[in-house]
């Protein structure tokens, strides 16, 4: 059992961050990498990005968006209720090395991925320039988290409600047109999001780093329900990945496959809300 010893909703109640005690896993895991979870004896298995880690406090947090019913009831947790299981870290750990300027650009709760991954790359000295957005302003997360991280940040907005009115790669165009540097770019985010970022750095031929959200189960490459497509081989996202690529990523495939469950998981979170 791992005990909730935090608990805030980042949005309008359904971008959320918890903080659980998990020693072993905070001692281990690295940026990027991944937790399964289970809430409950009868609960699926679920993976979930670390956004920080405590390894003095031994502690790890995790931000989600409320989307099905397991997320659901991880959101109805309060401080002092536990989590059932959690297996961890899972996922590749990223080998982040010097290469001058990495552009990070994030949307919805990918944020909290980013900005964990860009601990890494400033680990090693790299020079940080942030993108973050979000449909409206109420709806944005980290934005002072990757202020602080960041040499210089632009915030988008859908409606323009804040920040700069437009999309990410309205931002990353700016940065284009202002002649830049970019060594590297990253990108977490929603599939339309960085399939719209690769195809921008494809034509500047700017290395691009994504972070994949295939269906997952067992975490551990058995059931093969995270493939991908990466440069027309089939990889498994939870052992090969998350991390992948940009430009070799079969989008179309992965957006289609992503897809398939989506009415399933509506019709769950609003069979478990009626419930209550």
């Amino acid at each position: 059992m791992h005990t909730i010893i935090d608990r805030r909703e980042l949005t309008k109640g359904d971008m959320i961050s918890i903080t659980v005690e998990a020693p072993a896993i905070a001692k281990k895991i690295h940026p990027g990498q991944f937790i399964v979870l289970r809430v409950n004896e009868t609960g699926e298995r679920t993976p979930l990005t670390v956004a920080y880690k405590d390894e003095v406090h031994g502690t790890i947090t995790i931000i989600f968006q409320v989307l099905g019913k397991t997320t659901a009831m991880l959101a109805s947790l309060k401080i002092g209720d536990a989590i059932k299981d959690l297996v961890g870290p899972l996922g590749c750990d990223e080998r982040f090395t010097k290469v001058g300027t990495v552009v990070g650009i994030g949307g919805g709760s990918g944020i909290a991925v980013l900005h964990h991954i860009m601990q890494g790359y400033q680990a090693v000295g790299n020079k940080l320039i942030g993108i973050i957005g979000a449909r409206e302003k109420a709806l944005l997360i980290l934005e002072d988290e990757m202020e602080a991280l960041c040499e210089r940040l632009l915030v988008t907005t859908d409606d323009g409600s804040y920040g700069m009115h437009g999309l990410v790669t309205d931002a990353l165009s700016k940065l284009v047109e202002e002649q830049v540097h970019v060594d590297q770019v990253v990108a977490v985010g929603p599939l339309i999001m960085m399939r719209a970022v690769c195809e921008m750095t494809k034509l500047y031929e700017i290395p691009t780093l994504v972070s994949l959200n295939p269906i997952m189960v067992d975490g551990t490459g058995m059931c093969g329900g995270c493939r991908v497509t990466i440069g027309g081989e089939t990889k498994f996202a939870c052992v090969d990945g998350p991390h992948f690529d940009g430009h070799k990523v079969d989008f179309d495939e992965l957006i289609q496959r992503n897809n398939m469950y989506s009415r399933d998981e509506r019709t769950s979170l609003l069979t478990s809300i009626r419930a209550r």
